[in-house]
C-alpha cells in the first residue's frame, strides 16, 4: 500500500483490495511464571502472531514487502488457572521515502492486558461481535496500528480504522467478562488506557494534531531525502500544535503516545538544526514532556 500511496501522490492512483496488512513479530516472556507448562506460552505466541498477521483487516492490498512491520511483546506476570495477567508493549514503524530508515509510529504499553486463555483455544475475530477479551484487544491494536500508518500517509486517513477501535471499545464496555478484564475499556479507570487513546484520536479537538501527524511524516520526514533543511523546517513549524494541545488539555494521553514513539527521533533531527529551530523545539519538548529532559538536552549540545 505504501508503494501505491507514493504513486498516488504523483499520479492520483487508487487503492485496490485484499491482502493481509501486518507483519507482526510476537514475543511472549514468561520468566516470572514458575512451575507451569511452558509450552502453553509458545502456543499462545504462535496463535497471536497468526491472528494478527494472517487476518485481513481492511479492503486494501499490501504486497509482502509493503506490510506494516510491528512487534508485540507480552510479559506474563501472573497465571491463575486460565486467567493471564500481562503487560503488553506494541511497536510499529514505516519506511521513510527515499531512504533505508524506518520511523516509529507507535510505542505503546498496555499495563492491563488481562484475558482468559486455554492452550489451543481458537483466537478468531468476528467483526461487530464480542467473542473473548483477547481477540478484542488484539483486534483493537491491529486497527490502531493500521490507523496510525494511514494517518502518516494521508490526512485523517486512519479515521475508518480508529472508528473500528471505537466500536470494539463500545462492545467491550457492555460485554460479559471478568472484572479484571474490563480494565482498559472504560472511561473512568484511567486516562491512559485503550478507551482514552481512541477517544482522543476521534475527538474534533485533536484534528489539528492528526493533521500535524500527517505533515510530520509526509511533508517532513518523506521530504528529507530530497531536502533535509525543508523537511526539518516543516516539522519545527508544526511543533506548536503539540504545545497548544498540551496546554488546552494537560492530561491528554495522545501527546504522550506521540512522544513515546518520537522523542529520540525528534532529538536526532533537531540536534542538526539551526540555532532557532533547536531553541524552539527544545523549549516546546521540555515544557510538554519534562520527564525526558535528559534526552532533549542532546538537541542543545
Amino acid at each position: 500500500m505504501r508503494k501505491l500511496f507514493y504513486i498516488a501522490c504523483m499520479l492520483c492512483a487508487i487503492h485496490i483490495a485484499n491482502a493481509q496488512e501486518l507483519n507482526c513479530t510476537v514475543t511472549v516472556n514468561s520468566e516470572l511464571i514458575e512451575g507451569t507448562n511452558k509450552e502453553v506460552f509458545e502456543t499462545l505466541k504462535t496463535a497471536i502472531q497468526e491472528y494478527m498477521s494472517q487476518n485481513r483487516w481492511t479492503n486494501m492490498t499490501y504486497a509482502e514487502h509493503e506490510k506494516i512491520e510491528c512487534n508485540l511483546l507480552l510479559v506474563v506476570k501472573k497465571v491463575e488457572e486460565t486467567l493471564y495477567t500481562c503487560e503488553m508493549t506494541l511497536q510499529s514503524r514505516r519506511p521513510v521515502y527515499g531512504t533505508t530508515y524506518t520511523t516509529p509510529l507507535l510505542n505503546f504499553k498496555d499495563n492491563n492486558f488481562v484475558f482468559n486463555y486455554q492452550e489451543y483455544d481458537r483466537i478468531e475475530y468476528q467483526q461487530n461481535q464480542f467473542t473473548t477479551n483477547l481477540t478484542a484487544m488484539l483486534a483493537y491494536y491491529c486497527y490502531l496500528i493500521i490507523g496510525h500508518d494511514q494517518d502518516s500517509f494521508q490526512r485523517l486517513g486512519g479515521t475508518p480504522y480508529f472508528q473500528q477501535c471505537e466500536a470494539i471499545v463500545q462492545a467491550c464496555q457492555t460485554a460479559s467478562m471478568d472484572q479484571t478484564e474490563q480494565k482498559g475499556w472504560t472511561a473512568f479507570d484511567s486516562n491512559r488506557n485503550r478507551y482514552a487513546i481512541i477517544n482522543n484520536l476521534l475527538d474534533e479537538a485533536f484534528k489539528k494534531y492528526r493533521n500535524f501527524y500527517y505533515e510530520y511524516h509526509r511533508l517532513g520526514l518523506d521530504e528529507m531525502a530530497a531536502n533535509v533543511t525543508n523537511g526539518r523546517a516543516r516539522i519545527a513549524e508544526g511543533m506548536t500544535v503539540l504545545k497548544d494541545a498540551y496546554r488546552s488539555r494537560p492530561a491528554t494521553y495522545i501527546i504522550n503516545t506521540f512522544l513515546d514513539a518520537k522523542a529520540d527521533e525528534l532529538t536526532d533531527i533537531f540536534a542538526k538544526g539551526t540555532d532557532k529551530e533547536k531553541k524552539t523545539v527544545y523549549d516546546i519538548l521540555t515544557d510538554i514532556d519534562p520527564t525526558r529532559q535528559n534526552t532533549y538536552d542532546r538537541i542543545m549540545q
